[in-house]
Formats: structure tokens, sequence, C-alpha cells
């Protein structure tokens, strides 16, 4: 499960899409740039391979919820 989920815009002009994000799984913090087409960029830690499309559809959904709204 994803714990303490924090997004901000990428960019100052807020109409400009794209976020950054981070959160925490498995005691191990993950980062990356969220895409205007859904595309999620890692720039930290990569997920294991086996967790991966879990925690894409998790944060998706967080995306969804939050940004979309």
């Amino acid at each position: 499960m994803i714990q303490h989920f924090q997004y901000k815009s990428m960019f100052e002009n807020k109409q400009l899409p794209g976020w950054t994000f981070s959160f925490y799984f498995s005691g191990t913090k993950y980062q990356g740039n969220y895409h205007k087409d859904g595309k999620i960029e890692w720039t930290g830690a990569t997920p294991p391979a086996d967790k991966e499309d879990s925690l894409k559809k998790q944060l998706h959904e967080l995306m969804l919820f939050h940004v979309y709204d």
C-alpha cells in the first residue's frame, strides 16, 4: 500500500500539465514525474518488477482523484 503520497505541479503555470510525486512503499521512498499522458517516469529508486504494475495502477488512481476531480 502506498503511504505518505504527495504531488505538486511541475510548472509555476498550473495550467501546464505535469506533476512530481513521491510516496513510500514497504519502507522505501519512490519519486517520479507524472506526465499529462499518464506516463510515469521514476526519478529515484525504481520499484521491484513484480510490484511496479500494481504501484502504477495505484498511482494513476490517486492522480485521477487528486488532479482530475
